[in-house]
């Protein structure tokens, strides 16, 4: 036994508010506890004081000053530094949380409020079943100041159109979202089948949002210019913290966007359901009379594979189908394009003639010349490949954006017909990264381009009627960016997009969403994520673009690319948390190193680190994530 006085001195009264189950009142707790008292011990006074029939089991402790969980339940109050002053807060793990899905759906889901965003977003995705989770997190809604005002009058209009999952999943084990279940997909179709058409045949989730009047599509916030783009994406959540730890309360509003633009496995011949919550887009209804085109017995070609299988035929003194022609023998193009250099005398273009062999392009003055010196060599490792593109115009053009010590170097080549346009294009795209014609994908390169070539070509297949506008009700803005909107009238947007339609309605589903996801990556601006910086020694503001194996220095007032720095160049990376600087180490002794003017410097080194994480995953890893990896090379320390 010891004194009132000694009791006084070693112990304090801990003030503990309570969150019950919804309805219920918040009580507040005073605990006697000494310094010595471990977290679980506390929790378990606090929860003998209550005396309330309930299940605790979710629930732990929330430190407010701290803003952190307490989470450890041997370590003492003395080792977390709890004295009297603190206000602690025992309150539930998994609380519920609004997602915006992709396709514009909200949902209501249950979500882990105590573990780090990165395996909050795994469970997410594993309930909704969406595959490689580390491509999608959380972002933060833009803030708008109108939309608050209204927030309390459109309250209940609002909640009307939020799907409640944990009301449609019933008990547990059963529902829209069973952990137990898997859906299988009709190979060729890409649907449900049978036997499990009653769980995902008729999910909400995996449904397009109907098409969104004017008025209603002119509230929502679009993002039109690379400022817009850059303070959207200040919102990324951290993926080494909680969401409690962020400020993100109980049913409040996040997004679920695909945040890494490194799509993995994404291949219709193996697992035809990724696509399914890819991305939520219209494809017009109009005439399924045609048979499909099944591309599913082209094979796939690996080209270890397929040099192995070449020598044995080889070998054996068999014929050989030539699926892989001799490795040694890379291949070159040769033709003649149109060349014009912005910073030089040349004004115009001109004919030259051209020999892309390896990653390297020469011109030289003619065919004939072609045996001696070239006029220039372009080297295309580490270049930019952009298009510049009128198929109505008939203009087939490639601007090349050459790295130099000083910045960047233009070029522009112009092509004379779609054909040529696409093999000297896969050509650029290959040799950019570093890779040749002799690439297996340099094919696939090419049809995929000339794939988005006939996407844009207005003109309808030959022996296929032009569609009847007149027939046809359509939202045209639905589908199309404002810019064209302001552009065109409506009945001429319905007539572009219904004649470029017909191009792909002769495709199944699955062949026209891959055609789409296709289209959308050979876009200029494909997976770039903009943010406002400052670079070492500069006094302007500057914009950088982060992609899946590149940054990109941009200059904020001509919107053009000065310097492009590759992934497969960086030695190193690290973040001073003092001065909150990034500092970047490359080849050839390149250091670059900037300030985030747009959002925190966490965010921009996650970027990076998760796009290098992503780069080590191989198809034998099948479905298992190296978390601690991804923890290492996106988790900095302050």
């Amino acid at each position: 036994m010891v004194t009132a006085a000694e009791y006084g001195h070693n112990s304090w009264d801990l003030l503990v508010q309570v969150d019950q189950r919804e309805g219920d009142e918040t009580m507040k707790f005073k605990i006697r506890v000494k310094g010595d008292l471990h977290i679980g011990g506390l929790m378990l006074k606090l929860v003998e004081k209550i005396k309330a029939p309930q299940d605790w089991s979710d629930h732990a402790l929330w430190w407010e000053q701290k803003n952190s969980w307490l989470l450890k339940t041997h370590w003492t109050l003395d080792k977390y530094g709890v004295q009297a002053d603190a206000a602690l807060r025992f309150t539930p793990q998994h609380k519920a949380l609004c997602l915006v899905l992709p396709n514009m759906k909200t949902i209501r889901l249950t979500v882990t409020f105590s573990a780090v965003v990165f395996k909050a977003v795994v469970e997410i995705c594993r309930a909704l079943n969406i595959r490689r989770s580390e491509e999608l997190s959380l972002l933060k809604p833009m803030d708008d100041s109108k939309k608050k005002k209204k927030k309390d009058k459109g309250k209940e209009e609002a909640e009307d159109d939020i799907i409640d999952m944990d009301n449609i999943s019933g008990p547990a084990g059963t529902g829209l979202y069973s952990k137990t279940m898997t859906a299988t997909y009709d190979p060729e179709s890409g649907t449900p089948a049978s036997a499990t058409s009653l769980w995902f045949g008729e999910n909400p989730l995996t449904a397009s949002q109907p098409n969104v009047p004017p008025d209603e599509l002119a509230k929502m916030f679009q993002p039109l210019s690379m400022e817009d783009k850059a303070a959207i994406n200040a919102g990324w959540l951290d993926s080494s913290s909680s969401l409690m730890e962020q400020g993100i309360q109980e049913n409040d509003r996040l997004l679920l966007r695909f945040k890494y633009h490194c799509f993995f496995d994404l291949n219709p011949k193996c697992k035809r359901r990724k696509s399914c919550l890819f991305f939520s887009y219209h494809i017009c209804k109009l005439t399924m009379s045609a048979k499909p085109v099944d591309h599913s017995d082209e094979p796939e070609i690996d080209e270890v594979e397929a040099a192995l299988a070449h020598l044995e035929t080889t070998l054996e003194g068999r014929s050989t189908d030539r699926i892989l022609e001799d490795i040694t023998d890379i291949p070159k193009l040769e033709d003649t394009l149109k060349l014009y250099r912005p910073k030089r005398l040349l004004r115009t273009f001109k004919d030259y003639w051209f020999v892309f062999r390896d990653t390297s392009i020469s011109y030289y003055k003619n065919k004939e010349s072609a045996n001696g010196e070239p006029i220039e060599q372009l080297h295309l490792r580490g270049c930019e490949v952009v298009p510049d593109v009128n198929v109505t115009e008939k203009k087939f053009g490639i601007k090349l954006l050459l790295p130099v010590a000083d910045g960047m170097n233009e070029v522009y080549i112009r092509c004379e017909n779609e054909t040529q346009y696409a093999k000297w294009k896969a050509a650029c795209i290959l040799a950019s990264k570093g890779k040749t014609m002799a690439y297996s994908s340099y094919r696939t390169e090419v049809k995929n381009i000339q794939s988005f070539l006939q996407m844009k070509s207005l003109a309808p297949p030959p022996g296929q009627a032009s569609p009847d506008v007149d027939s046809m009700e359509m939202n045209a803005e639905c589908f199309v960016s404002p810019r064209y909107t302001k552009k065109y009238k409506a009945k001429q947007l319905t007539t572009r997009i219904l004649e470029a339609h017909q191009n792909i309605s002769q495709l199944s589903l699955m062949d026209a969403k891959m055609r789409f996801i296709q289209a959308w990556q050979s876009l200029p601006e494909f997976g770039i994520t903009y943010y406002i910086v400052r670079f070492r020694g500069c006094k302007k503001d500057e914009i950088l673009g982060v992609s899946n194996n590149r940054l990109i220095r941009i200059d904020m007032s001509t919107r053009l690319p000065l310097t492009t720095w590759r992934f497969a160049n960086m030695k190193q990376w690290n973040v001073n948390w003092e001065i909150r600087q990034v500092a970047i180490e490359f080849d050839q002794n390149v250091w670059v190193a900037f300030t985030c003017q747009s959002c925190d410097c966490r965010v921009v080194h996650e970027y990076i680190g998760g796009y290098i994480f992503l780069s080590t995953r191989a198809k034998d890893q099948n479905e298992t994530l190296d978390e601690e990896l991804f923890r290492k090379l996106t988790g900095g320390q302050e």
